[in-house]
């Protein structure tokens, strides 16, 4: 089997490094890496194609949360998503939710023009600086944030309430924040404050 020149893995792994092994198509291109070099690679094993667009270098460490690492770069065009809602209660850690897709959110001008895969659920909505984290290189939605939206997309008041404690135990919710969250949203109560229903374009 033929190997890919020294030069080219070497790229590819450095563009690859802050990303857990994980690479687009598009960040490929604006390396200077062309089309046929990555379907090559492919062909040799030298990477994965995880999802459409989305490429895996098969040498990298294993990365435990790989599954998010792929979603958050799924959408392309320069867009890079957060994991939300459901999903990134399951990343802090708040509660027993176990979402059956990754929740992905996106700004609301962002528009997708291929199919979304069965896997991801699709969110538009308009996040502040305050509202994300990065964790192991991943944006995720802040606790707080992923609680309000959680409760907005009607889930359970028990896994919300459920959040918010396991929030103020782990020390992941400041008491100040815990105390408005389960004055707000541990009877079930919204007020005008809590974000509006994001859109959801993928498959629950």
């Amino acid at each position: 089997m033929d190997r890919m020149p020294v030069s080219i893995t070497g790229q590819v792994y450095a563009l690859a490094e802050s990303q857990h092994g994980y690479f687009t198509s598009a960040q490929a291109k604006a390396g200077g890496l062309r089309p046929n070099t990555l379907v090559a690679m492919a062909r040799r094993g030298v990477t994965e194609r995880v999802s459409r667009g989305v490429y895996r270098l098969a040498s990298y460490p294993v990365f435990p949360q790989g599954a998010y690492m792929e979603a958050v770069l799924w959408p392309q065009r320069g867009v890079t998503g957060v994991i939300s809602h459901q999903s990134a209660l399951a990343f802090h850690g708040l509660s027993d939710v176990s979402p059956a897709t990754i929740h992905l959110t996106v700004r609301p001008e962002h528009r997708v023009r291929r199919g979304i895969p069965h896997h991801l659920t699709l969110h538009y909505a308009v996040l502040e600086d305050g509202d994300v984290d990065v964790l192991d290189g991943i944006p995720v939605t802040t606790p707080v944030r992923s609680i309000l939206d959680a409760s907005a997309a009607h889930l359970s008041r028990s896994l919300i309430r459920q959040a918010i404690e396991d929030g103020r135990r782990t020390g992941k919710l400041l008491e100040r924040e815990a105390t408005h969250l389960a004055a707000r949203l541990g009877d079930g109560s919204r007020d005008d404050q809590t974000p509006p229903k994001a859109m959801k374009t993928g498959p629950r």
